[in-house]
């Protein structure tokens, strides 16, 4: 009986051993994988292959993707680990005409930048230039431009602050249009109403306005002027009810009925 105990041990041994063993080069090889992966991402965040390869802008459309990336600070040099994307798109939002930044990165060296750009509402005369002026109420400076699309309404005297936040405002409320067919405004505060303009539009006639109720009033603009004989050319009064003047006749004074119905 003893003999057949030892036999059944020494049987038992090899076995035990062979198990010890493949469990023992088990966690080797885990070990080696975990050091040469950890040896690999090392070598490959220290060198070259690391640093941004691909950039791509999306969304812009005022800005070139040059101008996005120099505002950005990031470069071919830049590690793609090292990127702060918040700090990233903090400076790309300093550009007067950005209204959103979402900033990817992609392994292993791919950068995308996705911008969106505040609308464009109208442009203002400085000089013989034109200068955009975002929804935001925002003029470019850096935009400045000799020609601008039809049908861009052109603000004179206006400047950053309060009337100009609200021209824009009420300009952004009306159908396109109607702002559309308008040419010009000039901002002609007065003693009794600092918001009060005064508007050229491209069918001839002028129109007298305070920012105060311009959107409410402005979008009956067309059923105004069919009321009024198209051969007569003259001063649309909007600043408290609603009057015609004719230009060659400027006695004559005519009230005209807004279309409750529109709008």
């Amino acid at each position: 009986m003893e003999k057949g105990k030892i036999v059944a041990l020494e049987d038992r041994i090899p076995k035990l051993k062979e198990q010890r063993r493949r469990k023992a080069n088990r966690r080797l090889v885990l070990l080696l994988i975990l050091f040469f992966t950890m040896i690999v991402v090392i070598a490959y965040s220290q060198s070259p292959l690391s640093h941004v390869k691909t950039i791509t802008i999306k969304g812009n459309g005022v800005y070139s993707d040059t101008e996005l990336i120099s505002q950005s600070g990031l470069s071919k040099n830049t590690n793609i680990w090292k990127i702060k994307k918040d700090e990233m798109a903090s400076k790309i939002k300093r550009l007067s005409e950005i209204k959103t930044v979402t900033i990817k990165t992609h392994w292993p060296n791919t950068v995308v930048i996705q911008v969106k750009e505040h609308k464009r509402i109208a442009y203002l005369k400085k000089a013989n230039k034109f200068l955009p002026i975002m929804e935001n109420g925002k003029i470019v400076n850096e935009k400045a431009a000799e020609k601008i699309p039809v049908n861009s309404p052109i603000l004179f005297e206006f400047k950053e602050g309060a009337a100009l936040n609200k021209m824009v405002k009420e300009l952004g409320k009306l159908p396109s249009e109607i702002s559309n067919s308008i040419s010009e405004i000039h901002y002609t505060p007065k003693k009794t109403d600092q918001y009060h303009i005064s508007l050229f539009m491209n069918d001839g006639f002028e129109v007298s306005a305070t920012l105060r109720s311009f959107s409410e009033k402005m979008v009956h603009y067309p059923s105004i002027i069919s009321q009024i004989d198209p051969k007569k050319k003259g001063i649309i009064d909007l600043e408290v009810g609603t009057y015609f003047k004719a230009f060659e006749t400027e006695v004559e004074e005519k009230e005209v009925e807004q279309d409750k119905g529109e709008g």
